[in-house]
C-alpha cells in the first residue's frame, strides 16, 4: 500500500503546472509536491500519475515515491489566494503526494550530461506502452537530482481512459506521438530495450499497482459497475497493450530512423 499522510502545512503553489501542484509539508514532517484531486481533470491523473508511476519503478526507472495525502478544511480557510483557495475546498479528502526533490533542476537536452542509448530506449518504450504524450523537449518531465535522471508527472499518460468506448482495439494502437519525444534520437536499443523491460510486467504485478488506486478515485465511472470491474477495466487494457508490443516499438524505431 502507498504511505498515508496528512498535509499540515501549504508550502508554495507550482505555478508551471496546469493543475496548479503545489509543495506541502505533511505530518511525516516530510515535503510532498501535492497533485489535487479537484484540479481540472479530476481523479483520472492521480490514477494516471499511481499507475504509470508504479510501472516506472517496476522497470527500474527512477520516479518519486508516491504517498497518499489528506488534506482538510483548515488549509482552504487559511489560504488567501482565491484561485488556490477554491482548489484547496475542491480537493478536501484523499488527494496524491510525490516526494519532493529539494535541488533538483529540469534537463536540458542540449546541456545536461549525455544519456545512455540504453537508459533512452527504456525511457521511451515505457512511455509508449503508458502513452505518455507528456515528455517533449518543450515539457520534459525530467528532473537531474544527486546525479541521476528522475521522470515526474505522469498525469497525462493513459489518456484512453477519458473515453472507455472500444479501449481493447485502441490499446493496440501505435504510439505515434513517439516521434515527439525528446530522447526520441538517442532511443537506438529500443529492441534491447522491450526484450528486457516486457518481462518484468506480469499480469500479477500490474494488478498489485492497480490496487494501489483508492477505490474512491474508481467509483464514479459509468462503464463499470463499481471499483473492481474499474480496475479490471485497466488490467485488460495493460496487458493486452502489453501484447502489443511490437506495435509501439516498430512505430518508436520508425520515429528514431526520422531523426537520422
Amino acid at each position: 500500500m502507498l504511505r498515508r499522510f496528512t498535509a499540515t502545512r501549504y508550502v508554495t503553489p507550482l505555478r508551471e503546472g496546469g493543475s496548479l501542484p503545489a509543495v506541502v509539508e505533511a505530518d511525516d514532517g516530510e515535503l510532498y509536491v501535492m497533485k489535487f484531486v479537484g484540479a481540472g481533470q479530476g481523479p483520472k491523473v492521480l490514477i494516471a500519475e499511481i499507475v504509470a508511476g508504479e510501472i516506472a519503478r517496476t522497470l527500474g526507472l527512477r520516479s518519486p515515491e508516491l504517498v497518499l495525502l489528506e488534506l482538510n478544511g483548515a488549509l482552504a480557510r487559511n489560504e488567501r489566494d482565491q484561485e488556490i483557495s477554491d482548489l484547496l475546498k475542491a480537493s478536501i479528502g484523499l488527494n496524491l503526494g510525490t516526494r519532493f526533490l529539494p535541488g533538483a533542476f529540469a534537463f536540458n537536452p542540449m546541456l545536461e550530461p549525455y544519456v545512455t542509448p540504453e537508459l533512452a530506449s527504456a525511457i521511451v518504450w515505457f512511455d509508449a506502452y503508458v502513452t505518455n504524450v507528456d515528455r517533449t523537449a518543450r515539457n520534459t518531465n525530467l528532473l537531474l537530482w544527486e546525479e541521476e535522471l528522475w521522470l515526474i508527472d505522469h498525469g497525462a499518460a493513459l489518456y484512453f481512459h477519458y473515453d472507455w468506448s472500444d479501449y481493447l482495439a485502441r490499446s493496440r494502437l501505435p504510439f505515434t506521438r513517439v516521434r515527439d519525444h525528446v530522447l526520441i534520437d538517442r532511443a537506438s536499443a529500443l529492441a534491447a530495450a522491450d526484450a528486457a523491460l516486457r518481462p518484468l510486467l506480469t499480469e500479477a504485478r500490474l494488478r498489485e499497482i492497480l490496487a494501489l488506486v483508492p477505490d474512491i478515485w474508481l467509483g464514479d465511472e459509468p462503464s463499470f459497475a463499481g471499483p473492481d470491474a474499474h480496475r479490471a477495466g485497466y488490467l485488460a487494457y495493460l496487458t493486452q497493450r502489453l501484447a502489443a508490443a511490437p506495435i509501439f516499438v516498430e512505430e518508436a524505431q520508425r520515429a528514431h530512423a526520422e531523426q537520422l
